[in-house]
């Protein structure tokens, strides 16, 4: 007998859901490939346009039309008419800067739609009879498409096929609970299976199909949900409204002054507004987030969405689901420990015959007719068919076939059509319950249902074998009961009976990255918890051997505590649980949010999404269900535990380089304003020209924000980024406005009516006290920063010294005196500047604590 294709009970054996109707003998084939090419011609397809990233089109409109750019867009245009061209160098500046952040946006874009290529949920649908994987986008009206735990339903459709099948529907609905479906029922895109298998009829697809957009939405780059995006926007937004009055006051005082020459009017008014756009902060965060993106996407991690980057540099708690995270996806079948039958009698007192169930040869082919049952085994079951095989090994559709021969040497005919062991019911195994089980008629003619789940949920408390099954369990095994029962499994408490007849022992394959990655985040001063659903000594002994603090003192989530308070508590002190559900996942994360906690959520089984769903931050594996990765910001494509630490590097770099360079930025935007009010105030000439602006912008800003951008950066970022930076900001652009219009009214009074040696020796002041300010900014010092630091001094001497650029920028320092009056009013300026950071520093209650170094290089991780 053939082996179905799509990994079902074959239709000889019985097998059906509880109260689901028939069985599957009569299964639809599916379309045949001259239906689905009529469906294509017909555009009955499912065309749902899902992307991970911005249309090129949307990227190039983002950079180039911003409201900063049509101001300084404006003052280029005008700066062309009125001339000479060296005054709208700041135009062809800004050209590069969006250039610069169209290329990085579009190779972020490259590398997004890359993976998410890569990553993209590929369902299961039946044609001519065969199952076969195509892309989503490839799924037709009238599809037979196949569902097992943890898939995700695609398109809307009515069920054609159920075995036990649930689907949670809680992301449409907000309903926790899942719903038992049956042949004839709905199902909605957007849902994913919890427990059992199926299949259902395609009967809306593309945009018909309801939640459509809800799958568009959950993998689209977006720029949205970020403290560090909404922060800046505020900044921008009220400089805007400071701009507009400011700006407006310099117009009428420049053509006021400078009435008898209204070009210069104009060019001192362009040179006195442009300084107040702080136009690269904007591009600077997006081209580091973009480049933040392309460094993970050649890890294979996918960003789902961009502010997940910055939410895991916040991150303070990391909860690991220990399957699929600390240890690989599959498991290894150790032993099978027959128990000892001391009373020949089950539970209920039906009297049976004792030999029947001590010989290992009649569990292995109890739990063979089990593996046949499970249309879509976990790990766990997979482990025991690779152990016993099933009913079916010597199909031609299943590969190399058993040779049937039992360890106790006897041969074995395992084909179900041999009268004996024969399915009549199975329930799948549902992590609400933790047991999965099967109604089997035995070879003596009686129907029984035997159970396989977890002892300490199947057994009594208190019974003699839990001694045992906690002993293996410290050992960090994962063990499971074999139990047989009289109760049918469609009873209230199929397990109320149940007699146990054998442990199933297992072991799970540790990640060889697991124990250095819990180091790096331990390291860095975030907290790691396993939340497991499996027996807590077994979970307490994996995390002790990865060396996780907190592992000895594992905790049963049995006993939980129901009062929110309380659980907040236990849940802040407590390093390791198990025996979670997926509900108690949900809880835990929330109660460690409600203490203050930033929390990231890893897993990636159907199990985990509540809470992935609920973090601060969702990270899936890419080989877990596709439930998971459907509400995950980050998916990690390969696997890796060790990728955790470049995401959580990549974000504090990010944070930490943008909150750098916004100081720099919003200075020299404080020092403009306070500048052009001086000057209109006063009713002087304004000290620059629009050439000295940029020659200005552009060595203590614009290059070594750029570097200073992509540099590493090792801080935890923390909440308060506007006030952190506007501490340095609005004090240092004070300092530097007043130390420079200081030094333009000294040289006023020394040069009279030399207004270029009057703009020369502001210039030099300005530019002094702003690279003190960028020393300051660039700490803690490295070679390239010192290096950096230097090269930008080294630039603007060049400027004053060679005839040619000094002509060109219309700088010249008249004698000995103008250097020196600079100097020293630059110095008096350094000393303040020295004595507000150190304020700042001291009053920084929220300031990001610099990490130790991590025994982890999270850039090699």
């Amino acid at each position: 007998m053939t082996h179905p294709a799509d990994g079902t009970a074959p239709t000889g054996s019985g097998a059906h859901a509880t109260g689901s109707g028939p069985g599957r003998g009569g299964r639809s084939t599916g379309l045949t490939a001259a239906e689905v090419a009529e469906r294509v011609a017909r555009g009955e397809v499912n065309d749902v346009p899902v992307r991970s990233s911005r249309s090129a089109k949307e990227i190039v409109r983002a950079n180039v039309f911003t409201r900063f750019n049509a101001i300084i867009g404006v003052m280029f245009a005008i700066i062309l008419v009125v001339g000479p061209i060296q005054d709208g160098l700041f135009g062809l500046v800004i050209v590069a800067n969006t250039a610069i952040g169209i290329v990085q946006e579009l190779r972020a874009k490259r590398t997004l739609d890359g993976l998410a290529l890569i990553g993209e949920a590929k369902p299961q649908v039946r044609r001519d009879g065969a199952a076969v994987r195509v892309p989503t986008a490839g799924i037709v009206l009238d599809d037979t498409v196949l569902l097992g735990i943890g898939d995700k339903v695609v398109v809307d459709g009515r069920v054609a096929e159920a075995d036990g099948l649930e689907i949670d529907e809680s992301l449409l609905t907000g309903e926790p609970d899942p719903v038992l479906k049956h042949p004839g029922d709905q199902v909605m895109s957007g849902s994913f299976v919890v427990a059992g298998a199926g299949a259902f009829t395609a009967t809306r697809v593309g945009r018909e199909a309801y939640a459509a957009q809800l799958a568009e939405e959950a993998s689209r780059f977006t720029l949205v949900r970020s403290e560090l995006r909404s922060g800046i926007d505020d900044i921008l937004r009220f400089i805007t409204y400071l701009l507009i009055p400011t700006a407006l006051g310099l117009v009428i005082s420049q053509l006021a002054v400078e009435g008898h020459d209204w070009r210069e009017a104009v060019r001192r008014m362009v040179a006195g507004i442009v300084p107040m756009v702080p136009e690269g902060l904007v591009l600077l965060t997006s081209v580091a987030f973009a480049i933040g993106v392309v460094r993970l996407g050649r890890k294979k991690c996918l960003v789902q969405e961009l502010p997940a980057i910055e939410g895991l540099a916040r991150v303070d708690t990391v909860c690991l689901d220990k399957t699929g995270t600390l240890t690989e996806g599959g498991m290894d079948l150790v032993e099978l420990r027959p128990l000892p039958q001391a009373d020949g009698h089950l539970r209920s007192g039906t009297p049976v015959a004792e030999h029947l169930f001590a010989d290992r040869a009649v569990l292995q082919r109890a739990l063979g007719a089990m593996g046949a049952a499970d249309a879509r085994p976990n790990p766990s079951m997979r482990a025991v068919i690779d152990a016993f095989g099933t009913p079916d090994d010597r199909t031609p559709d299943h590969g190399t076939p058993d040779d049937g021969t039992s360890e106790d040497g006897t041969s074995e005919d395992r084909t179900p059509d041999d009268g004996a062991w024969r399915v009549v019911a199975a329930m799948p195994f549902s992590s609400a319950r933790k047991w999965s089980g099967v109604q089997l008629l035995e070879p003596q003619g009686t129907e029984a249902s035997w159970l396989l789940g977890a002892p300490d949920v199947l057994l009594p408390a208190g019974d003699p074998q839990l001694a045992e099954v906690d002993e293996l369990g410290a050992k960090g095994l994962r063990v499971l009961l074999l139990g047989r029962t009289p109760a049918p499994l469609d009873s209230p408490d199929p397990a109320a009976g149940l007699r146990p007849l054998a442990l199933v022992v297992l072991q799970q394959r540790l990640r060889d990255d697991a124990a250095a990655t819990l180091r790096y985040f331990e390291s860095q001063r975030v907290r790691a918890k396993v939340i497991s659903g499996d027996a807590a000594v077994s979970v307490g002994a994996v995390a002790a051997h990865l060396g996780l603090p907190g592992a000895d003192t594992a905790l049963d989530a049995r006993t939980l505590p129901e009062d929110p308070a309380e659980l907040a508590e236990v849940a802040d002190r407590t390093a390791v649980f198990g025996r979670v559900t997926p509900q108690q996942k949900r809880e835990l994360v929330g109660a460690l949010q409600a203490r203050g906690h930033t929390v990231a959520m890893t897993g990636d089984g159907v199990n985990d999404v509540l809470a992935l769903k609920d973090a601060d931050i969702g990270v899936a594996m890419g080989t877990g269900s596709d439930a998971t990765k459907a509400v995950a910001q980050i998916v990690l494509l390969d696997d890796r535990f060790a990728t955790l630490p470049s995401v959580v590097a990549e974000g504090r770099r990010v944070i930490g380089n943008i909150e750098r360079v916004a100081s720099l930025f919003l200075v020299k935007t404080v020092y403009s304003v306070l500048l052009a009010l001086l000057v209109v105030f006063t009713h002087v000439p304004y000290p620059f020209l629009p050439r000295h602006s940029t020659v200005l912008s552009t060595l203590t800003i614009g290059v070594p924000a750029f570097f200073l951008a992509l540099a590493p950066n090792n801080e935890r970022a923390r909440t308060g980024f506007v006030r952190r930076v506007l501490r340095l900001a609005v004090p240092g652009g004070v300092i530097a406005g007043a130390a420079t219009f200081t030094a333009y009214m000294l040289a006023r009074a020394n040069h009279g009516t030399d207004l270029e040696a009057d703009t020369s020796v502001a210039t030099l002041t300005l530019f002094l006290v702003a690279i003190w300010v960028l020393a300051i900014v660039a700490r803690p010092y490295t070679w390239w920063r010192l290096l950096l630091i230097g090269a930008m001094g080294g630039a603007f001497a060049l400027v004053l010294m060679v005839p040619g650029l000094s002509d060109f920028f219309e700088l010249s320092l008249a004698g000995a005196e103008d250097p020196w009056i600079a100097v020293a009013i630059a110095l008096v300026a350094g000393v303040l500047l020295e004595i507000v950071w150190r304020v700042a520093v001291r009053e920084a209650d929220g300031r990001p604590e610099r990490a130790e170094e991590a025994p982890v290089d999270a850039e090699r991780a």
